[in-house]
């Protein structure tokens, strides 16, 4: 008898946004596992989340995190400056679902995310809380943002020396950032990212 196939990411739950490209997820399952990535973990079935991935210490993340969502199959959405966005770079940020925001408008990065949040039907929206590769302290837009838009707050870890990404279970911000997040930052204690 033949030894079971380790499953190299979840299944997506209907409840969520996914792509539909068989092709681009049979390369990218095969790309993660001949790398020695696999996801664990469930994805909550639930149509709206703020996702919070972290430690972000590397360029590599945004490699191997693309290849786990469209291994995955899910229809993310990230925001990034709208500087950036100018073609061919631009493009390519939102085919990988890169929303343009304007971190010097009037109403606020906040703000426009949760009017994202709130004008989609389904959506998962990926955040990095330390904001950069540098960030040793989190920013709490990402908090703000899930608790102005009511929903939760996805937590996954970015383990780079075991090569895992594991998603832990939601997070319902109660509104007391000071409060909430010595909560959220011992689910990530004593882990190293990619270069760590």
């Amino acid at each position: 008898m033949a030894p079971a196939q380790v499953r190299v990411v979840p299944e997506l739950p209907a409840a969520l946004p996914g792509r539909s490209n068989a092709l681009a997820k049979a390369v990218c399952r095969t790309l993660l596992r001949a790398g020695g990535w696999r996801v664990e973990g469930e994805f909550p079935p639930l149509a709206k989340q703020v996702c919070i991935v972290a430690p972000h210490t590397s360029n590599w993340d945004f490699i191997v995190g693309i290849l786990a969502v469209f291994a995955i199959g899910i229809d993310v959405r990230f925001l990034i400056k709208h500087t950036v966005f100018w073609p061919p770079l631009g493009w390519f940020l939102a085919w990988c679902g890169g929303i343009p925001v304007n971190r010097s408008a009037p109403q606020g990065l906040v703000a426009q995310a949760v009017d994202i949040i709130e004008r989609s039907p389904r959506i998962f929206l990926v955040v990095t809380p330390q904001g950069t590769r540098k960030g040793v302290q989190w920013k709490s837009g990402f908090y703000r943002i899930a608790y102005d838009a009511r929903v939760p707050i996805f937590p996954v870890v970015f383990d780079g020396p075991a090569k895992r990404i594991r998603f832990l279970a939601p997070f319902t911000p109660g509104g007391d950032y000071d409060a909430d997040l010595p909560r959220l930052l011992a689910l990530y204690e004593g882990v190293q990212g990619i270069k760590g």
